[in-house]
């Protein structure tokens, strides 16, 4: 992946369509789209216009039904599953509404897993794992698991585990909709904070218009089109 490519994701002319028993849902509808290098992207729009969809090809976890998915300047078009893991595991990050952590492990340990699957060395772990927590500001917390800590808290573990391996696309479903309204403001001040600092494009879906008013550009779909 050429990170000097200002765009990181791209999706041209995306069509999506699913079957559920006799009925069929035209999810995408020839999206084109394109995600910069620090941008963080808010995807709005009502139940079933087709958020979840674009934040599933984005993430390699599904695959267009026609159309082609460039990833840092490169199609993913013919990739095997194999191929596609390695692609999520070495460039993304996933931040979740439910936070996605393992309940019996501590902070740290839930921050340095993706870089403990990728091969990363014990030691550049343990340096990048402390610099991201102090950078959530939950230095003080490393070592406690994830039930003692409030929604807020959780959710700067899933920001942190996300960005630990300094990932060019962050993917986000919802990440504020389990939050009260101030912990909520600082959770997207962090992500737009990090996502800058950083160069991480994020690709956000949500319901959230305290999120859309603080995201660098609003993408607004309907029945699987851009609006």
């Amino acid at each position: 992946m050429n990170s000097s490519h200002p765009i990181v994701v791209e999706l041209h002319g995306v069509h999506k369509t699913y079957r559920l028993g006799e009925h069929v849902v035209r999810a995408l509808q020839g999206v084109d789209l394109s995600v910069r290098r620090g941008e963080l992207l808010a995807l709005t729009g009502p139940s079933g216009s087709g958020k979840s969809t674009i934040l599933n090809l984005c993430g390699l976890i599904d695959t267009p039904d026609s159309g082609d998915i460039v990833l840092g300047g490169t199609s993913v078009k013919g990739l095997n599953e194999v191929q596609r893991t390695l692609l999520r595991r070495d460039v993304m990050g996933f931040v979740f509404q439910s936070f996605n952590l393992v309940p019996v492990m501590t902070v740290a340990e839930n921050v340095d897993y993706p870089l403990f699957i990728a091969g990363v060395g014990a030691a550049e772990r343990r340096q990048r794992v402390a610099a991201q927590l102090v950078a959530v500001g939950l230095q003080d917390h490393a070592h406690h698991r994830p039930d003692a800590l409030s929604g807020g808290q959780r959710q700067r573990v899933a920001i942190a585990r996300a960005l630990v391996k300094r990932p060019r696309l962050v993917i986000a479903d919802e990440p504020t909709a389990s939050l009260d309204s101030h912990t909520a403001d600082q959770v997207l001040e962090l992500m737009r904070e990090r996502g800058h600092a950083e160069g991480a494009a994020f690709v956000i879906a949500t319901h959230d218009s305290r999120l859309t008013s603080r995201c660098d550009r609003i993408v607004a779909l309907l029945d699987g089109r851009l609006q």
